[in-house]
């Protein structure tokens, strides 16, 4: 293979392996020695799960999260630059996308290093494409505001962008607070306005639906403590 930073996808859940990552990763994986990863015990496992005869003692991990300097990550990419290819792992999903990982790809891209992304799950893509919203033009905007206020005025100038941009809009919260966030839209947005709920994607359980904010009322899922990603549109 050719050497590189290889971004590497992972499941979204308990999702075998083989369900949701092509056999080639496997392949890709089982030849590379150093990886950045998002949280080391968390790859360490994904990797065991890859192969479970992996040699976890021969692998080098470098933390890669918000509290790593630039400098540190900037280091990370030695043995890359001393011809041994790397591996970039998140917590979930596809790295560098919503993820730290991106800090390290354009590092990477400024040192003119190849990079390669291999394919995977990304819970914004399959969202989108499960909403029936716009996937021509869409923006994932990440946690929203934690204060009432600061929330409803950010939902509001999200779902003014869906009507003057007629642009898909997504965003995510902390699982345990899903519930309150599901009743924030109902209480901010329009009646007529569309949410989809995409709730453990590709896992066991999975829920996509969508209905106008309305058709919601009186009628919510429980979406404590479960991966959910919220989209409006119109």
């Amino acid at each position: 293979m050719d050497t590189a930073l290889y971004l590497l996808p992972v499941t979204l859940g308990d999702t075998p392996v083989e369900k949701v990552l092509p056999s080639y990763n496997r392949e890709i994986i089982l030849q590379i020695r150093h990886f950045i990863v998002e949280d080391v015990r968390s790859a360490r496992r994904f990797l065991k799960k890859v192969d479970r005869d992996i040699n976890i003692d021969e692998l080098t991990f470098y933390p890669l999260n918000k509290h790593t300097s630039p400098e540190a990550i900037s280091g990370y990419l030695k043995p890359l630059q001393e011809g041994n290819s790397m591996g970039v792992i998140s917590e979930a999903g596809c790295p560098a996308v919503a993820d730290p990982g991106a800090d390290v790809v354009a590092i990477a891209q400024r040192k003119n290093l190849k990079v390669v992304p291999l394919v995977g799950p990304s819970s914004i893509i399959l969202s989108v494409m499960g909403s029936g919203f716009n996937g021509q033009s869409f923006a994932f905007h990440g946690y929203l505001p934690i204060e009432p206020g600061e929330r409803q005025k950010r939902l509001k100038e999200l779902e003014q962008r869906v009507y003057s941009e007629h642009q898909t809009q997504l965003f995510i919260e902390t699982p345990y607070r899903n519930n309150k966030m599901l009743e924030d839209i109902l209480k901010a947005c329009r009646p007529q306005t569309k949410l989809c709920v995409a709730a453990n994607i590709t896992c066991e359980g999975e829920y996509i639906k969508t209905k106008t904010v309305q058709e919601w009322k009186g009628h919510l899922p429980d979406l404590s403590k479960i991966p959910c990603i919220f989209l409006i549109y119109k």
